[in-house]
């Protein structure tokens, strides 16, 4: 179960990292001729600095930090302040100088100054390559490499150029919190570039199956290659690298179909969607692959239930299979509900199987069409709130839901389910759609 005290802690953390810099940078007694609004401007740049820190930690897959909230939280919470740092930044240069327009003559700044906008291009390339990736055509690749070096840039400049105004560091006891704020992020740099690699690298992986599956999905079969592999809750996901160093700065999140009561071999099922997902059909037997995981609390393991709703779009149905292998293999009894949303009846995988652990377990499976073939007798168009009444009836208030697929569907299914009276908390989403 998330802990309650843990999310607390964490809160109180990132309050303390944003309030404590500000506090004491403006601690002592103002310049002559320093106003309040050369005061406010530094606070605002105080702020932004510490929220471009904490960003950097909320993507650093620490477990710790994403367990208490969930990942989708933690994501989302990592791009809106994204952009309430870029506002604070910005209306800090535009208060402490001659204005930014005029902030961008390069050649006529003191080098403190450089660095300061050098900050902000970057922020401002990361910010408009992600908000419009697709629009721009990054591949997920290329966007994940800039979204790297521009974050990277972007810190270190704005540490840079705190150091070189000096004055709001010019004691000592404000230099150590300085220190010790920078040592934070270069440490938490150097778990990212370089320790972790070389953790995973020291653990990897083959390829023992590469396996085709309806719907366009290939199925990676991976064995441990010298380790007795991980355990992982069946709903959660993992990081993976195929055939590259874990040093490079690519990697892809995808969620386990495996049970996780098998022992040794994990398994991916992997939907061509662009970019790196369209070539892992073409994957060889034995190419090595690294593992960063388990992640995420979308897992039946992470609640208690007396039955389980599993709402599945696409390629959402690969942690609900996880879920359901691991029912089987446990003889789990509790009554489960699966609605699986596809496009037409070719576009459905694991569908046999699926079928077969209807068999094993107290399970009813709903398929969902948005295009069936003449004669279906089954749900058509989109899962909606009639649908969900439909073949729920009265036990819908005891079960744990869970909602995996397009962002589409689960704002849709966010906002129909509360109204079959189902507490908010017994809610749970995992979003593929990140970036």
């Amino acid at each position: 179960m998330r802990s309650t005290a843990q999310g607390i802690v964490w809160i109180g953390v990132f309050l303390g990292v944003c309030v404590a810099p500000l506090a004491f940078a403006l601690m002592g007694v103002t310049r002559p001729g320093q106003g309040f609004w050369t005061d406010f401007s530094v606070a605002l740049g105080f702020v932004g600095l510490a929220l471009m820190g904490i960003e950097f930690a909320l993507v650093a897959r620490v477990r710790a930090i994403a367990e208490p909230f969930g990942t989708d939280a933690v994501i989302q919470f990592h791009r809106e302040i994204g952009y309430v740092g870029l506002a604070f930044v910005l209306t800090h240069m535009a208060l402490s100088g001659p204005g930014v327009v005029a902030a961008f003559s390069l050649t006529e700044l003191p080098w403190r100054a450089r660095f300061a906008v050098l900050s902000v291009l970057t922020l401002l390339i990361l910010m408009v390559t992600s908000v419009w990736r697709r629009r721009l055509r990054l591949s997920y690749e290329t966007w994940q490499v800039l979204h790297a070096i521009m974050a990277t840039v972007a810190v270190m400049a704005a540490l840079v150029h705190v150091l070189l105004v000096n004055y709001y560091i010019d004691s000592l006891w404000k230099q150590v919190l300085w220190a010790i704020m920078s040592a934070a992020f270069v440490g938490l740099l150097l778990w990212i570039r370089v320790l972790r690699p070389l953790r995973l690298w020291r653990r990897p992986w083959a390829v023992e199956q590469v396996i085709p599956e309806r719907g366009r999905t290939t199925v990676l079969v991976l064995r441990p290659r010298g380790h007795d592999g991980l355990r992982f809750q069946p709903g959660q996901f993992a990081w993976i690298t195929v055939g590259r160093s874990p040093f490079s700065v690519t990697s892809h999140p995808f969620s386990f179909s495996s049970s996780a009561e098998t022992g040794g071999t994990v398994a991916f099922a992997i939907k061509a969607l662009g970019d790196f997902t369209s070539s892992v059909s073409a994957v060889q037997p034995g190419t090595t692959v690294y593992v960063d995981g388990p992640h995420g609390v979308f897992s039946i393991d992470q609640y208690e239930g007396a039955g389980f709703c599993l709402i599945a779009g696409g390629v959402g149905i690969v942690p609900a299979l996880s879920m359901l292998r691991t029912l089987a293999d446990r003889g789990d009894v509790r009554p489960v509900v699966l609605f699986s949303a596809h496009r037409d009846c070719d576009s459905i995988p694991f569908r046999e199987e699926v079928d077969e652990l209807a068999g094993r377990l107290n399970l009813r499976v709903v398929q969902v069409l948005e295009q069936p073939p003449p004669g279906w007798t089954g749900e058509s168009g989109y899962i909606n709130a009639d649908t969900l009444r439909r073949h729920l009836l009265s036990v819908n208030r005891r079960f744990q839901f869970f909602i995996c697929g397009p962002n589409s569907m689960l704002d849709a299914m966010e906002a129909a389910i509360p109204q079959l009276g189902v507490p908010v908390d017994r809610i749970h989403t995992e979003r593929f759609a990140w970036v």
